[in-house]
């Protein structure tokens, strides 16, 4: 029903999440993104609202990504229905995918950067996500996608973040996307360099388009201006 990428980098502690789906309001309900702690996606045949609590506070306490997310899946009784990504501060991803979520299920994790998605129209879906998220972000993007050396990034990826997270989705609806069709998006980008980017597109026909033109919005001068102009703390 849904598709989901996290980012953590670990050097700065900034923290990226995308997802979109076939249903509406995806922003409100599936990613959480904490910076300098991780992040998270709750996803499924029913997405679980309460995980973000336990997940954060779990990598609050420098947990791992697979601690925090034994904990949240343990205390559910509806975890076979449940798909969930977790990343750590230092970039470790775990996933959790209940056997009730209807195909197809992927997932694809990488040092720092990880897809998930369930009800895919196809399972390579997540594959086009992940690999053009690292072919926007990495100077060896093939080594990366291949796991032969882990992710790394290019010197001033982080403030075009926003744009490479929404050309990843494009990327992954070009080859399916959601198989009942994708009809809400959203991204987040926390920093501590930067005021929190946080874009919802809550319905419409063609989300990722939608996104893009709302980033557009953003970056322009007067808006950017005044996210300059926040505290950072």
């Amino acid at each position: 029903m849904t598709l989901s990428l996290l980012h953590v980098q670990p050097a700065t502690g900034t923290v990226a999440a995308l997802t979109a789906t076939g249903g509406v309001a995806v922003g409100g309900y599936v990613h959480h993104a904490w910076r300098g702690i991780g992040a998270c996606a709750t996803q499924g045949l029913a997405t679980n609202p309460w995980y973000p609590d336990t997940l954060r506070a779990a990598l609050s306490q420098s947990d791992s990504a697979g601690q925090a997310l034994a904990q949240a899946v343990s205390a559910d009784p509806g975890a076979s229905r449940r798909q969930c990504l977790v990343m750590d501060r230092q970039g470790r991803a775990a996933v959790h995918s209940g056997a009730d979520n209807l195909p197809v299920i992927a997932a694809r994790c990488r040092p720092t950067v990880a897809a998930a998605g369930n009800m895919l129209a196809d399972a390579e879906v997540i594959e086009a996500l992940l690999r053009h998220f690292l072919e926007q972000a990495c100077v060896n993007a093939e080594a990366a996608w291949r796991e032969v050396e882990s992710p790394r990034y290019r010197a001033d990826y982080e403030a075009l973040l926003p744009e490479m997270l929404v050309a990843a989705l494009e990327a992954a609806l070009a080859v399916g996307g959601d198989g009942r069709g994708t009809r809400s998006a959203a991204l987040r980008v926390e920093s501590f360099s930067a005021a929190p980017i946080d874009l919802r597109v809550d319905w419409a026909e063609h989300p990722a388009v939608e996104l893009r033109a709302l980033l557009e919005r953003v970056r322009e001068p007067t808006f950017a201006d005044f996210l300059a102009s926040l505290p950072l703390r």
